[in-house]
């Protein structure tokens, strides 16, 4: 199974693609998606989503993961984040990849056993659960633990929460193609 994990960020969203066969994981790209940075919103949708869909048609993922908002103190940083997570989830579906969504805590806690764990602990295990040698950048480590996360949880053959937002989309789309 091959997943895209996607950490959503107006500035800097992070992508890692894992694939699992039997028990070994690997990852098979990382990086980061960093739009210029005086482009207006709009634009830096645009980029994200361009970047994301490349990403997708060069790894042909089974599943994309994209991870939830959590919610700042400043609403508009919240909003602008819904932005960009509703970019990559169209963008998604409209290549008809199932898209999860799982919290950071969710994420955290099944790479490192620890739903507050910081950042560079879930860069570290992430490192180790995929015998990464170099530092990866932060956005592109907690990309790759959202896809762990998938993968981990498929291997336990629990349900995947499929977006309900994704879900909507798709019938969306559905009834637009009529």
């Amino acid at each position: 199974m091959r997943v895209l994990g996607l950490d959503p960020g107006s500035r800097r969203t992070g992508f890692g693609v894992v694939e699992k066969r039997g028990n070994r994981l690997q990852a098979l790209c990382h990086g980061c998606l960093v739009p210029p940075a005086k482009a207006e919103l709009p634009q830096r949708l645009a980029f994200l989503a361009a970047g994301a869909a490349d990403v997708m048609e060069r790894f042909a993922p089974d599943c994309v993961v994209v991870e939830e908002a959590f919610y700042h103190e400043n609403v508009r940083s919240t909003l602008v984040l819904g932005h960009v997570r509703g970019a990559l989830i169209v963008t998604a579906v409209q290549r008809e990849h199932a898209v999860a969504e799982y919290s950071p805590r969710e994420i955290k806690m099944s790479v490192t056993g620890n739903g507050g764990a910081t950042k560079e602990q879930v860069g570290f295990m992430v490192q180790r659960l995929l015998g990464i040698p170099d530092a990866l950048q932060a956005d592109a480590a907690d990309a790759l633990a959202g896809a762990i996360c998938h993968l981990n949880r498929a291997g336990l053959q629990l349900p995947r929460r499929t977006s309900t937002a994704a879900k909507q989309l798709q019938a969306l789309l559905a009834r637009a193609a009529r």
